[in-house]
């Protein structure tokens, strides 16, 4: 149902800002979870109340008219505000938070997220949780378009340094490891790839690459328990992490982890932010989230591959 016409919404707002940031209506509608004929109405809706077209909608892209231009440093303001005064209002130990949209890397989805989620629901006891799993890169994503608060992710590799939009929390390191049947000579085995459509995948074939090493493969897998599964039945061998390996533990007994037999390769995962808006909520997150990464993943993986230490660790 459309606004109220004459009347400015933050939620035509942050319409409004999506559509001129993504230059479609059909991609402010998917970045944003809604219909492109919801993000029409709100912008009509916006527009009738300013009285002025922001946006030419005939174009492709579609561009912002000399008013949408003006209008739009006044609606970034005003987004950033209103996310800091909520903010503001959830008080030092959380306890004001009405509503908090957390991303998750799916290698904690099972035991790490759960906990971290019930340690949360003590401390913000009116606040209700919005969780999204899945890869880091998409998680990402999400975050830069507003579409959430905080994400636990992978960090990218290629990537400098943090941006200046966001705020980073490290929270652990750990090495890549080649997985092979036991006893198995690598060499004469193929590889099983991790899906280079994810961040992990591609480290993986960047270091590959690097090194001028291409193993014979043919199967890439965007699954753990798929590819672990495959490695136990002989069919190759794989390089994956402790986390990917903790995920899909049920197959760990059937098969051998092993240093890379090549140069060594390790990642890092942070918790992100957009800067400056939720205060001091990431880094008390971030408090809470590196105990349950240490008891639940890096303890149990060092007490059987104890050979991962000092690689496998909390940051």
């Amino acid at each position: 149902m459309a606004e109220t016409e004459g009347r400015v919404t933050l939620w035509g707002i942050e319409v409004f800002v999506a559509a001129a940031e993504e230059g479609s209506l059909s991609a402010a509608a998917r970045r944003l979870g809604v219909s492109p004929s919801a993000v029409s109405q709100q912008l009509s809706g916006l527009e009738a109340a300013l009285g002025a077209v922001l946006l030419d909608r005939s174009g492709r892209p579609m561009p912002v008219t000399p008013a949408g231009a003006m209008f739009r440093r006044h609606a970034q303001t005003i987004l950033n505000a209103a996310s800091e005064a909520r903010a503001e209002l959830a008080m030092a130990d959380l306890s004001g938070m009405t509503t908090l949209r957390i991303g998750v890397i799916e290698d904690f989805d099972s035991d790490v997220t759960p906990r971290l989620l019930s340690l949360l629901s003590r401390d913000l006891k009116g606040c209700r949780f919005l969780l999204e799993t899945g890869a880091s890169h998409r998680l990402m994503d999400q975050l830069e378009a507003r579409a959430l608060d905080i994400v636990v992710a992978a960090d990218s590799a290629s990537e400098p340094g943090p941006e200046d939009w966001r705020e980073v929390h490290p929270l652990m390191s750990e090495p890549f490891v080649a997985v092979a049947p036991p006893g198995a000579v690598i060499e004469d085995l193929p590889l099983i790839q991790y899906t280079a459509r994810h961040l992990m995948g591609r480290q993986i074939a960047t270091h590959l690459a690097r090194h001028g090493l291409r193993p014979a493969h043919r199967f890439e897998l965007d699954s753990y328990a798929a590819i672990l599964a495959m490695v136990a039945g002989g069919e190759g061998w794989t390089i994956l992490t402790p986390l990917a390996l903790h995920q899909a533990r049920a197959f760990r007994p059937q098969v051998e982890v092993r240093p890379l037999p090549f140069p060594a390769l390790e990642r890092t995962l942070s918790l992100s932010a957009r800067a400056g808006i939720l205060h001091g909520i990431p880094g008390q997150i971030t408090q809470r989230l590196k105990p349950l990464i240490a008891e639940v993943v890096i303890a149990p993986a060092l007490a059987a591959t104890p050979w991962l230490a000092p690689a496998l660790r909390v940051l």
